[in-house]
């Protein structure tokens, strides 16, 4: 290995989201998802040493290459360096700025199985560390804003992905369980899974922050600590003893961080309403959407549904530069043979 090596890394990685980003047609005009919020969360709450201490500890102990101090010796000091976390803590709060120095992303190349060639790129996954101050930062965030998000109802109801007391378990139960229920009604049900090609790396940071504002009711110093968050962020690929030049990340929710889960849920949340509006049932798990109707024998009029969704479902995600996987989306259908045909 060597940092020309690196540099190669670094370069495909990029080119590969960019070249998705490219792909998309987002020209295409639709009538625009309305929100439905109004709700306002314009400060973040100060925190005291005993959440900062709290928030440190439950934190995995790894260390990332940037940080100053390797995490396991942060932690058996803590005591001594407390007040200064806190502060710290407490300044990107109020002043809504995130620090320059905590948003380089160290990327180690991982290959996606070992019996892949490993002189393929194409074969090797992207994996992301970050500083460990700035995931300190993000948890305490997510604990205000996801403490937010619940009392007032925000999230949507059908998003299994990432969210406390729910799996893929209970994405599979709720599908299944609806589809069990109309195949014993004699009904058949049409399943349609969508896939999504590296989504959480072309979510486009303006159109985030606006749907944070517009569909989350984030304002004042708590959106301009997120759009501080997502600009002027870097990486650098890391092999062995040798890194590649830095590169910028203009898209996307950040890998490997604590906040980019909740983030993509939030980006989704206006998907959930375009389905709902066509009279279509649908689950998610993060960025698997799953559709489905039911209908008799001779009844168009779901199947009608079902296309005008799927229309409108990919003119969405192209005006949102998510890009559909065609290749990996399915159709199947469950019911009485004789009504499948």
């Amino acid at each position: 290995m060597s940092t020309s090596k690196c540099n190669e890394f670094a370069r495909f990685f990029n080119d590969k989201v960019q070249s998705i980003k490219l792909a998309i047609n987002s020209t295409t005009q639709m009538t625009t998802v309305q929100p439905s919020t109004h709700l306002s969360l314009t400060n973040f709450t100060p925190v005291t040493d005993q959440i900062v201490q709290e928030t440190i500890s439950s934190l995995s102990s790894s260390t990332c290459c940037l940080d100053e101090l390797p995490t396991r010796f942060l932690k058996s000091v803590l005591s001594s360096l407390l007040p200064q976390l806190t502060h710290l803590v407490n300044s990107s709060l109020q002043s809504g700025a995130f620090p320059q120095a905590l948003k380089t992303a160290v990327i180690k190349p991982l290959l996606k199985k070992s019996s892949l060639d490993a002189t393929v790129l194409n074969n090797y996954r992207p994996i992301s560390n970050l500083p460990f101050l700035g995931k300190l930062l993000e948890k305490v965030v997510y604990k205000q804003l996801n403490d937010f998000l619940q009392i007032n109802n925000c999230f949507d109801t059908f998003q299994s992905g990432f969210r406390p007391h729910h799996s893929t378990e209970t994405a599979l139960i709720k599908v299944t369980d609806d589809i069990r229920m109309n195949t014993d009604a004699g009904r058949v049900s049409v399943l349609v899974l969508l896939d999504l090609s590296a989504a959480f790396d072309t979510v486009d940071h303006v159109i985030l922050l606006q749907r944070l504002e517009d569909w989350v009711g984030l304002s004042g110093t708590v959106l301009k600590w997120f759009r501080s968050y997502l600009e002027d962020r870097k990486y650098f690929v890391e092999i062995g003893n040798y890194v590649s030049n830095p590169r910028a990340l203009t898209c996307g929710v950040p890998q490997g961080s604590i906040l980019g889960p909740l983030l993509f849920n939030l980006y989704m949340l206006p998907v959930g309403q375009l389905i709902h509006s066509n009279n279509v049932s649908y689950h998610n798990y993060a960025d698997d959407t799953q559709i489905y109707i039911s209908l008799t024998a001779g009844d168009s009029e779901p199947v009608d549904s079902l296309c005008h969704c799927l229309q409108q479902i990919t003119v969405w995600m192209q005006n949102n530069f998510l890009q559909l996987n065609p290749d990996k989306t399915e159709v199947i259908i469950f019911g009485p043979h004789t009504q499948r045909e």
